[in-house]
């Protein structure tokens, strides 16, 4: 048995479930991920309902910049499912081109989002402004570096797809890396429209 086979027998062994280890593992630490951003955007959520002058005069938020943002992770995620596709199918250039996509996409939210952080600490707005910016910032802080985890996880993955090491049996990083790309655009669903737009 080759070391990738070994590789992937080991780490995708079931568990009683039936469900693989490695799979579970990653179901495990997401359901974690959902109960931490539960708990920031409930808080959020009561602050802003308890608060009827919410955000305040200095409240602005580009929307538009929000709008590109909520797209580009929407078309990562296509991209992220594509490359997927591409390792089962044993479509090395489609696996390449498509995670590069996604870095490529992950990355562009990412200056998207520090132009705009940029913008407001020009404008001298800070996460100690007032609570609407706290919150702003830490929302939007923490989604982004989850974002930067899964920038790295996939570039990670790009340069192994480079090397010719992801095939169809041991590709599961790649679905791995999917489920937790997913779940930060996810997120971004709802922070967005919460914050930029309500």
């Amino acid at each position: 048995m080759s070391q990738a086979h070994a590789l992937s027998a080991t780490v995708g062994e079931s568990m009683p479930t039936g469900i693989p280890s490695n799979k579970l593992g990653m179901w495990l630490f997401l359901a974690s991920e959902v109960m931490f951003f539960t708990g920031l955007l409930t808080a959020y959520i009561v602050l802003r309902m308890s608060n009827p002058n919410w955000p305040g005069p200095e409240g602005h938020l580009s929307v538009p910049l929000g709008t590109i943002n909520t797209f580009i992770l929407l078309c990562s995620s296509m991209t992220m499912v594509m490359a997927h596709a591409s390792v089962v199918r044993d479509d090395q250039k489609g696996l390449r081109a498509y995670l590069f996509w996604t870095v490529l996409f992950g990355t562009a939210f990412l200056c998207i989002k520090g132009y705009e952080y940029h913008l407001k600490f020009a404008h001298e707005i800070f996460p100690s402004t007032n609570i609407f910016w706290s919150c702003y910032f830490t929302l939007t802080g923490f989604h982004a570096l989850h974002v930067l985890g899964g920038v790295i996880a996939n570039a990670w993955l790009l340069i192994c797809a480079l090397r010719g090491k992801i095939r169809p049996e041991n590709g599961y990083p790649v679905e791995l890396a999917g489920l937790y790309w997913h779940f930060v655009d996810i997120v971004w669903l709802f922070v967005f429209p919460l914050i930029y737009l309500i």
